[in-house]
C-alpha cells in the first residue's frame, strides 16, 4: 500500500534513502539527547528515537520496492542501496554510545555492524552469494535498539542510568561478531563445496 503511493509520486528511491539517513541522524540525536535529559524530556526523546528507527528500516524497505514497481532504478541505484545504510547504523549506534557516555562501545559496536555488511558483501563477491543471517544482522540491531529506548524509559523506577543501552551496545558486538564468523564460515564451506564439485 505505502510503497504504491509512493511510486504513484515523484520521489526516487535514492530520495527514500536518502530520507532513511536523516531518520538515523535525528534518531541518534535524541539518544544523544536522552543522556542528558531527565523525566518526561528524556522518556520523549527515547520514544521518538524508536520510532525514527523504524522509520529508518521502513526507509531502507520502501526504497527498493520502489524501485521495482516504479521502474526507477538508476545507475547509482546499487550505491545509495548500501551505503545510506552503514552510515545510518553509525549514526544510530554512536548515538547511543554518547547519551550513556561509552564512546568505544560506539566505536567497537559500529565496526562489527559493518564487518557483518561486509562479509555479506565478500560472499557476493566470491561467488558464494548475499547471507543475510544474524544472529545480529541489521533488523535484529535496529529491533534490539527499538526494545531497548523502550524499556529504557522505566529506568529511573529502578534509579537505572543506561544500563540497558549500554547492555544493547554489548549485545550489538557480541552478537555482530558471531553473525560475521557465521557468515564467513559459509562463505568458506561454499567455497571449498564448489571446488569439490569442480574437481574431475
Amino acid at each position: 500500500m505505502v510503497s504504491r503511493r509512493l511510486a504513484a509520486t515523484r520521489i526516487t528511491p535514492n530520495q527514500i534513502s536518502f530520507a532513511g539517513m536523516v531518520a538515523a541522524l535525528v534518531a541518534g540525536g535524541c539518544f544523544w539527547g536522552a543522556g542528558t535529559t531527565v523525566g518526561a524530556g528524556r522518556a520523549g526523546l527515547l520514544l521518538l528515537a524508536a520510532a525514527l528507527v523504524q522509520i529508518r528500516l521502513l526507509c531502507n524497505l520502501f526504497d527498493g520496492m520502489v524501485a521495482i514497481e516504479a521502474g526507477r532504478a538508476s545507475p547509482d541505484g546499487a550505491f545509495w542501496n548500501e551505503f545510506p545504510d552503514r552510515i545510518s547504523d553509525m549514526l544510530i549506534v554512536l548515538g547511543i554510545a554518547a547519551g550513556v557516555g561509552e564512546p568505544a562501545l560506539g566505536w567497537s559496536a559500529t565496526a562489527f555492524a559493518f564487518l557483518t555488511a561486509y562479509v555479506r558483501e565478500l560472499g557476493i563477491n566470491c561467488g558464494a552469494g548475499a547471507d543475510f543471517s544474524g544472529p545480529m544482522a541489521k533488523q535484529h540491531r535496529m529491533a534490539l535498539i527499538t526494545f531497548a529506548a523502550i524499556l529504557s524509559i522505566a529506568e529511573p523506577l529502578w534509579s537505572g542510568t543506561g544500563q540497558i543501552l549500554v547492555s544493547a551496545l554489548w549485545v550489538i558486538i557480541i552478537g555482530a561478531a558471531i553473525t560475521a564468523l557465521r557468515r564467513s564460515l559459509k562463505i568458506v564451506t561454499v567455497l571449498r563445496r564448489k571446488a569439490k564439485i569442480q574437481t574431475p
